[in-house]
């Protein structure tokens, strides 16, 4: 098989957080598409530098829901994917990349609304 492209990744994975978001229960859909989400190939050294490994699949950065205001200068929420290091875990099967950018992708919005794992769990968004 040859090799996918940095690009391609992305193009993917951008219709798999689309199809995503178009699944959220109404209330939490428009939340959740004013979250923007960035692709990026992998983890930048700023990122490494925070003490993240490097085969970080996703990554959440800003104030969480509902505490923008409580923070000084906050940085805007935003969702990071890392498409190259989710395309490793998948070894190449793009039906099981699709799984991960999902996956990746509800996980780093739970992180948006507060939730943890049970959280997302109860919500059928794991």
């Amino acid at each position: 098989m040859a090799r996918v492209t940095t690009d391609r990744l992305i193009a993917w994975a951008i219709g798999v957080v689309e199809a995503t978001q178009r699944r959220l229960p109404e209330e939490l859909r428009a939340l959740a598409v004013a979250v923007p989400v960035h692709y990026e190939a992998e983890p930048d050294d700023d990122v490494l530098a925070e003490g993240f490994e490097p085969d970080i699949l996703g990554l959440f950065t800003g104030a969480p829901y509902g505490t923008e205001l409580s923070h000084d200068l906050p940085e805007p929420p935003q969702i990071l994917l890392y498409v190259e290091n989710l395309w490793d875990v998948a070894e190449g099967d793009e039906r099981a990349y699709a799984r991960e950018v999902r996956t990746t992708y509800l996980h780093e919005l739970g992180h948006y609304f507060g939730w943890d794992e049970d959280d997302l769990a109860e919500r059928g968004l794991e």
